[in-house]
């Protein structure tokens, strides 16, 4: 599988020019960045040029990312030599990751949309009556029941 962003690409965005144990890392970086991004979209583009643009994007975004910090570090002190990790990344620390705006991005982009569904559920080998627009059937139907009114139409308001 390609890849969805090129080392040169990667390369234009950062603000040094790295050497060859960097070039390792960052073409790694760029690897697992697209593997992740085809997990989070939930699909597999046939090649890099067919996927959306954005994809592109947020592949190199999240590989600058690791390429400005590859530690992880979130404290550095000079004097002593002071390093620290913080909790916030948690087990991405290090890594390269997708923020979780990234990832709903990511989602959406594969077709994943988030909210509320609704789906009718009946029981095996029933049938439904068709009912008037507006109107909800009652519970226990007998010969004279009729279906509720559930807000007014337009030939019958109320």
């Amino acid at each position: 599988m390609a890849d969805f962003a090129t080392l040169d690409e990667l390369k234009a965005r950062l603000d040094w020019t790295l050497d060859a144990d960097e070039e390792r890392i960052a073409a790694s970086a760029l690897e697992d960045a697209s593997d992740l991004a085809r997990m989070h979209a939930g699909r597999d583009w046939r090649d890099a040029a067919s996927a959306p643009r954005l994809v592109r994007t947020l592949v190199l975004k999240a590989c600058k990312r690791h390429m400005n910090n590859p530690s992880g570090y979130t404290q550095s002190r000079a004097g002593d030599e002071t390093l620290g990790w913080g909790d916030d990344q948690g087990e991405n620390a290090g890594t390269v990751y997708f923020t979780k705006e990234e990832k709903d991005m990511l989602a959406e982009i594969g077709g994943k949309r988030r909210g509320l569904w609704s789906a009718e559920v009946s029981a095996w080998n029933s049938r439904t009556r068709p009912v008037a627009a507006g109107l909800v059937p009652v519970a226990q139907p007998t010969p004279d029941a009729k279906p509720f009114p559930m807000f007014g139409d337009e030939v019958e308001p109320w």
